[in-house]
């Protein structure tokens, strides 16, 4: 297996199977949610081995739990082994993040304290599941709404040292980094400043909510078109990492193909605009 992608995909859903097998989209990879196909057959492991026939593909999922206390499960380990041996993904990535204990899987990512001992831990974690799987690790960043007492790490310090321990990648979600600076008043674009540029393996597009109750909060519903601040913080991003893969991530309120590489288009744009940062003025 190899960990390359190039250009820009997307996030593979089912209702855009036929329109995409149609032929003719301008797309360059496709991203699925591994935990839509670990299953023994069907349809829709029907239509990823088509999917895989035509493009090059990147496993990213939701429940690795890779910051949990609770042990990490071998059972969806040696699935996520089965489906990488079957489509051959260029990437398996998942989240910085806890999303079970005692057993119950709660759906959610959840974020985890920033400091040495959590950095340790994820690390250890990390080394455990790219033995298991055979290849490198992934890890996006994910969105917050709070900080916890015993943080003594910011968000870029935290994903630096984990990487510098584990030896995994970044999964760099900007729409996360432009929601995270707003509810938590950081800087967005020093804050990639201080991320490792070599571990920054692919990118996600998406867009966010405010807070329906008023908290002033943006909300990582990733339901809705790319907004201008998202684009103008990917613009910063590429003028930092360069030609890394990215892709439009869209969660909920999936609209029509046509309307989605649109947007990819948008973001060939940008990406072509963004001027490397040693040769802005």
């Amino acid at each position: 297996m190899t960990t390359v992608l190039h250009g820009f995909g997307l996030g593979l859903r089912p209702q855009h199977y036929d329109a995409l097998l149609a032929g003719g989209a301008r797309v360059d990879w496709l991203e699925i949610l591994s935990e839509n196909y670990l299953v023994e057959g069907g349809r829709p492991l029907w239509m990823l081995d088509r999917m895989a026939e035509r493009w090059p593909v990147a496993m990213h999922g939701v429940s690795l739990n890779i910051g949990g206390s609770d042990p990490l499960d071998r059972d969806y380990l040696r699935a996520l082994g089965r489906l990488a041996r079957r489509v051959r993904p260029r990437i398996v990535s998942d989240h910085v993040c806890w999303t079970r204990h005692g057993g119950v899987q709660f759906h959610d990512l959840l974020p985890l304290p920033q400091n040495d001992d959590t950095v340790h831990h994820v690390a250890a974690r990390i080394r455990q599941v790219q033995d298991a799987l055979g290849m490198p690790l992934v890890l996006e960043n994910v969105s917050s709404y709070l900080r916890f007492a015993d943080d003594t790490l910011d968000e870029a310090q935290f994903l630096s040292a984990i990487v510098a321990e584990s030896g995994c990648g970044l999964l760099l979600d900007v729409n996360n980094v432009f929601v995270n600076a707003h509810n938590h008043g950081f800087d967005a674009v020093a804050f990639l400043d201080r991320l490792p540029r070599s571990a920054v393996r692919q990118i996600h597009l998406a867009g966010h909510s405010a807070d329906a109750q008023g908290s002033g909060l943006l909300i990582d519903t990733h339901d809705a078109p790319v907004p201008e601040g998202v684009w103008s913080l990917y613009a910063e991003a590429v003028r930092r990492f360069g030609a890394v893969p990215a892709m439009i991530e869209r969660d909920d309120h999936i609209p029509p193909l046509d309307e989605l590489l649109a947007e990819l288009d948008i973001a060939r744009g940008v990406a072509a605009d963004a001027a490397p940062l040693e040769q802005a003025a």
